[in-house]
């Protein structure tokens, strides 16, 4: 698709290691800042600008995932050290590219913050644009709280703005809070959200899609299937024939996906291509998992390409602009968070579980399972998860939240290592007593 070039000034952007960070001196007045609904709009896409960031969805919170687990290797060639680490999973707190993950999921609830605090004030607002104001950022907010749940454990939970140099320390929350949390402002967007057609935004059914994926989570089975089910029967969205389409920008099967152009630019490409091609190939595809695809799954050319016999992967593949979208929510997701909260549920219905389960290796052109065991359709889940959604970030989530971490990776030898270190700029700054190192750092 033609690419819509959009330069958005994160109004109240604050780039910090520590939770929330004082207000830069060259940042406009909040008062100043919002005085109509563009300007709300504005502050909304500010939001959503801190995903761009190259240590958010612009290049290092997927290929940690997939890094620490067993889906990406770091080459002996390779010269980011911070790389190494993941890759080893002897991860330093002082890592600078983790404390960028850090810092800039709270950079962007920062900015939903301060938006939020700002929707009330704005006169000619109604109350439903003010509703779907608020469900948009409410959306963003959770998704940042989520990711940082899912790297590292319990975090401060942050609802109010910080400007000046007042509310900077905060505890930990524990996982259940932060789930808590994530669940009411998600319940809130999918309530007051509309569908759309610009993948790029939140909608209702992007609520939906990530409630899904956080009850999946959370193991609250029979919630994962209801918001999967919805999205599957009600979202209008649908299952590409051809794998590799799938990561054409806002394809049909893409439920929400991070905007990148060639001015917000991803450099995820440039990390997975080889020096040959103009790449950095700081990490390139396991020799495991290579090896592990069945013959024939379409998957395979969609995902990797060869220069020589060396693999790497092509999902994004836009070496020269780093403009193309990254998908953070799809249709192929629901499927496999069904079948797999099916599959735990107390009575199991196998057949509904197969069902979802070759709908994904059909479209993969495989043959359909007939397995019945239960225990062994949990494992072809988890197979299927590794294949579908190689290179997009799910693996490492995936391993940690099933408990098998430690089972299936050989350098994770302790429940300790499934959580990254808090960053230790924020363990140096924040005051609070409650805001603590996770054991084993």
């Amino acid at each position: 698709m033609k690419k819509i070039i959009l330069t958005v000034c994160a109004l109240l952007t604050i780039i910090s290691c520590d939770v929330l960070d004082a207000e830069p001196q060259s940042s406009i007045e909040a008062s100043e800042a919002f005085k109509t609904k563009k300007d709300i709009d504005k502050g909304i896409l500010g939001a959503y600008a801190s995903f761009q960031s190259l240590s958010y969805y612009g290049r290092t919170f997927y290929l940690f995932s997939d890094l620490s687990a067993d889906n990406l290797s770091h080459p002996l060639a390779a010269t980011a050290a911070v790389y190494a680490e993941v890759n080893n999973n002897n991860i330093l707190p002082e890592n600078g590219s983790v404390s960028g993950i850090w810092s800039l999921a709270y950079d962007g609830i920062n900015v939903a913050n301060n938006v939020v605090q700002k929707v009330p004030t704005i006169e000619g607002m109604t109350s439903e644009e003010q509703d779907k104001a608020l469900a948009e950022l409410y959306f963003i907010r959770a998704l940042n709280h989520f990711n940082l749940l899912n790297y590292f454990g319990g975090v401060p939970i942050k609802l109010e703005p910080t400007i000046g140099v007042g509310n900077l320390d905060a505890p930990r929350n524990t996982v259940g809070e932060v789930y808590a949390q994530i669940i009411d402002d998600l319940t809130f967007a999918a309530d007051k959200l509309t569908s759309s057609g610009n993948k790029t935004r939140a909608s209702k059914f992007a609520a939906k899609a990530l409630l899904a994926r956080v009850y999946l989570y959370q193991k609250d089975y029979p919630k994962a299937i209801a918001m999967a089910t919805d999205v599957i029967k009600n979202g209008n969205y649908s299952l590409l024939t051809n794998y590799r389409d799938v990561f054409t920008d806002e394809s049909s099967e893409s439920i929400f996906e991070i905007f990148f152009s060639q001015l917000e630019r991803n450099r995820i490409a440039e990390y997975n291509f080889p020096t040959s091609l103009n790449g950095r190939r700081e990490v390139e595809p396991s020799a495991d998992l290579v090896s592990s695809y069945q013959t024939g799954d379409a998957r395979f050319n969609a995902s990797l390409a060869f220069a020589g016999t060396n693999a790497y992967a092509i999902k994004y593949d836009d070496l020269s602009l780093g403009a193309d979208n990254v998908i953070v929510l799809r249709l192929a997701d629901m499927y496999l968070i069904r079948a797999e909260a099916e599959a735990n549920l107390p009575t199991v219905n196998d057949q509904a579980v197969r069902d979802d389960i070759n709908k994904i290796r059909n479209r993969a052109n495989l043959g359909s399972t007939s397995e019945t065991s239960v225990s062994k359709l949990v494992r072809i889940i988890e197979n299927e998860r590794r294949f579908e959604f190689a290179f997009e970030g799910h693996r490492w989530f995936d391993l940690v939240r099933t408990n098998r971490a430690t089972a299936v990776l050989p350098n994770v030898k302790s429940i300790n290592q499934t959580l990254f270190p808090i960053p230790l700029d924020e363990i140096l700054t924040n005051n609070d007593p409650g805001m603590v190192q996770n054991p084993g750092y």
